[in-house]
């Protein structure tokens, strides 16, 4: 079953870090959401993952995009624990928000991971203003093409807000498209 456009469920968390609050993706409706899922010994999340989602933090307005850690534990649990993980935030100077990933006692596969089908990490779930899943990846993921994306989920609202206001409240409806282009009513 694809997540793609159904509605980002909560996370299920021990804790946060980098918040005085727990956040809640509810909370975080009207932004573009990029979720990113680490753990602190994963050698792609600390050379490619971690240092993309700082570098989304500080492209994109914080009104426009919220970046949401998770540290998605799934082995060397023992190693990995929560003032480990402070040390690592603040060693790497991490300022989003970071959720705790809640562990399942069971299996050992910490409960959001699967509740979104995680296969591993790093993995970059995009949520658009509307709080829907639009974009689900596990492993490296260009720049650019996180950026393109990023921009166009931005850019989706605000679009829509400028056709609503310019038609006074009735947004125009795409008629005419082909390989270059959609034109408007």
């Amino acid at each position: 079953m694809s997540m793609i456009n159904s509605i980002a469920a909560e996370l299920i968390t021990s804790d946060w870090l980098n918040t005085d609050t727990a956040i809640s993706l509810q909370s975080l409706r009207g932004k573009v959401v990029l979720l990113h899922s680490f753990q602190m010994l994963c050698p792609a999340c600390v050379t490619h993952g971690l240092p993309q989602a700082s570098a989304v933090r500080n492209a994109f307005s914080q009104q426009e995009l919220a970046v949401i850690g998770l540290h998605t534990v799934f082995e060397h649990h023992n190693a990995m624990g929560k003032e480990a993980l402070k040390a690592f935030i603040h060693e790497y100077r991490l300022r989003f928000p970071i959720a705790i990933d809640m562990s399942d006692p069971f299996s050992g596969i910490p409960l959001s991971m699967q509740k979104y089908g995680l296969r591993g990490t790093p993995s970059i779930l995009l949520i658009d203003r509307q709080g829907r899943i639009r974009f689900h990846h596990f492993g490296h993921i260009d720049d650019l093409k996180l950026g393109s994306m990023l921009g166009q989920l931005v850019a989706e609202t605000d679009a829509t807000e400028e056709l609503v206001s310019a038609n006074q409240g009735k947004p125009k409806q795409a008629v005419g498209c082909n390989e270059d282009s959609c034109s408007l009513s």
